[in-house]
């Protein structure tokens, strides 16, 4: 009797229309994710910018609650933000925010020198270096887009290396939030990867010389940072700019 009730169940359920499985959500639901981290982090969607969940919904083909649930996802990573009786917006980090990403970056990036340092192999230092050799080659014939992501995935393959994957989830949150802080702040927009930087630190990291590496670290990280001008005014003007140049 319970096994027709349950037959009976499943009629209803596929007259009532399809069903998308929890497995086929969750797939979906991660796919929208990382398309927006994606989108957020090469600047695509600048901090501000109003994320449309019936367009999100229609693309993917999923329903609207899917969507929301991995939007719920990038608000708990502060990518988006929620804000009342107007919707999910790409976020907008504070200067004091930005201040403390800063330091906890610094922090992290020395403290997972040490452990490179300890664990790090002949044949990773050399995957290391081509990574800084696609760097140059990128800094000379690619995209601001693509000297954007090359740069990033230097400082995420050398957290790899370390072997603590706590520590890589947790660098690799600051530095998309990063991406924001840079689009909101940025003053001095170099015409630079950070290849230099980082291939001087690869030396370091061959020759084993910690404080070297963790010297070199500070300067490049210290490089960035000079790069914003962190004043409450500047992200709004920031933004000003962006309309004035989308309608200009």
């Amino acid at each position: 009797m319970r096994k027709m009730r349950r037959q009976s169940a499943k009629v209803m359920t596929a007259a009532n229309g399809p069903v998308e499985s929890t497995d086929t959500n969750d797939d979906v639901s991660e796919r929208i994710r990382s398309t927006l981290a994606a989108a957020i982090g090469e600047g695509a969607l600048k901090p501000g910018t109003k994320i449309l969940e019936e367009a999100i919904a229609e693309h993917f083909g999923v329903s609207r609650t899917v969507v929301r649930g991995a939007l719920g996802v990038l608000e708990s990573d502060h990518l988006l933000e929620r804000k009342r009786n107007r919707g999910t917006f790409v976020a907008e980090p504070s200067v004091e925010q930005a201040k403390s990403l800063f330091e906890a970056r610094r922090k992290i990036e020395g403290l997972l020198l040490e452990l490179v340092i300890a664990r790090v192999t002949p044949e990773q230092v050399d995957a290391l270096q081509k990574l800084t050799d696609e760097e140059e080659h990128i800094h000379h014939h690619g995209d601001e887009k693509s000297k954007t992501v090359l740069s990033g995935k230097f400082h995420i393959v050398l957290a790899e290396i370390a072997g603590n994957p706590v520590l890589t989830e947790v660098l690799a949150k600051i530095v998309a939030r990063l991406s924001l802080v840079m689009s909101l702040y940025e003053e001095d927009r170099k015409d630079d990867c950070g290849a230099d930087h980082h291939r001087m630190i690869v030396a370091a990291l061959k020759a084993k010389d910690l404080a070297k590496a963790q010297q070199l670290m500070d300067h490049h990280l210290a490089d960035i940072e000079g790069r914003v001008r962190l004043t409450e005014g500047q992200g709004d003007r920031h933004t000003f700019l962006a309309v004035l140049e989308n309608f200009s």
